[in-house]
């Protein structure tokens, strides 16, 4: 399984961002999609995630702000990232679980200047 992960790159703060990950090379559905991000020197923070049975997760300073939804191909999520602030500044990861198994994709840099 291969992840393929795109978006990200500088904005201003209120300006918007869409991150789009893939999985690539599976025939089955993926058990967990999400986005996480991690500010160096801090704990990895999962962003919003959706599980198999259609479930949405967000953490709570970005409720109202990001919306993930599934993407046109199969196992594939978009994040959208309205109103950024600095503070969302981060390098973003996308990862899923596939039968037990954690993938990761590489990660995008989000900065948003205030």
């Amino acid at each position: 399984v291969q992840l393929q992960a795109s978006g990200g790159g500088l904005v201003h703060s209120g300006g918007s961002l869409r991150l789009s990950c893939a999985a690539l090379w599976s025939v089955f559905t993926v058990d967990f999609m999400g986005w996480y991000r991690q500010v160096p020197g801090k704990p990895r923070e999962l962003v919003a995630s959706v599980s198999r049975n259609g479930s949405v997760n967000y953490l709570d300073s970005v409720k109202g702000r990001f919306t993930l939804s599934r993407g046109n191909a199969a196992n594939s999520i978009d994040l959208q990232m309205n109103s950024l602030r600095p503070e969302d500044t981060a390098l973003y990861q996308c990862s899923i679980v596939l039968q037990t198994i954690r993938y990761w994709a590489h990660g995008t840099q989000v900065t948003v200047s205030s």
